[in-house]
């Protein structure tokens, strides 16, 4: 089995914010939810224990250890995503969540096919990622070459991977497009706080932004035919405010 860092993450690393942008969204999605329930990475067992609280689910847990889990009696299915499949059965849970998991792992459409596989139809997924594309990362990344929670990992030692393990960064786009190719449908986006840091660089750089991205965008329609009526939605949102202040984007789909 991989090092720990490369697998699932802790949700005991995660923040309070995090969480409960998560179960906000779950709330949105399915606000009368029963049934099953996943927690992918479930860690301390933090946002199951939300769940439970507030919905009459029958809750699984999955992560790389059982260990972290502190819910008294909750099962933990033990999994290296890296190298395995989800172990459950096709059209069997009725939500899934997956919160800062993706990053932590080398083969995320496989996973995001997975979790379609074994949702039922008309289940939701619910999952949360760094946001690589808010104005601080996209600094950082202008001016090091890497985004936030992302950074310069040491080579085979995996024990030493900077950020708690974070080796992949997936913006908005590409998750977007991952769950809509893996056949999901009615995409919801949230976040879990805006960055008040973020607030004055974005103010200077506001106009350039939106001026240059209007230019490639037209470009982009007219010369390369990269962006329809498909995807140029998606495009839109990621210049928008929210993404641009974003500290964690939370994305929501159904099957």
């Amino acid at each position: 089995m991989a090092d720990q860092t490369s697998a699932l993450s802790v949700h005991g690393l995660s923040t309070p914010k995090i969480i409960g942008a998560a179960f906000r969204m779950a709330r949105e999605v399915r606000p009368n939810l029963t049934g099953k329930y996943l927690d992918i990475g479930s860690g301390n067992g933090e946002l199951i224990a939300l769940m439970k609280q507030n919905f009459p689910v029958e809750a699984s847990a999955c992560d790389y250890t059982a260990e972290l889990m502190q819910i008294p009696g909750q099962k933990v299915a033990v999994v290296d995503l890296n190298t395995e499949d989800l172990p459950y059965e096709s059209n069997f849970f009725d939500l899934i969540t997956f919160t800062e998991v993706i990053e932590h792992i080398e083969h995320d459409r496989h996973i995001i096919r997975e979790i379609y596989r074994i949702l039922k139809p008309g289940g939701a997924v619910i999952i949360t990622t760094p946001n690589i594309l808010n104005i601080k990362s996209r600094l950082r990344f202008l001016f090091f070459g890497f985004y936030n929670l992302f950074g310069p990992l040491h080579v085979r030692d995996s024990r030493k991977y900077s950020a708690g393990g974070h080796i992949n960064p997936i913006s908005y786009f590409y998750l977007c497009h991952a769950l809509l190719d893996a056949h999901f449908k009615d995409l919801r986006t949230g976040i879990d706080k805006k960055q008040k840091s973020g607030v004055l660089p974005l103010i200077f750089l506001w106009a350039p932004i939106k001026l240059r991205a209007w230019f490639i965008h037209r470009r982009e329609v007219r010369r390369y035919q990269t962006i329809d009526e498909n995807n140029e939605a998606i495009v839109r949102k990621m210049n928008g405010a929210e993404l641009l202040l974003g500290r964690t984007v939370v994305v929501a789909a159904t099957k």
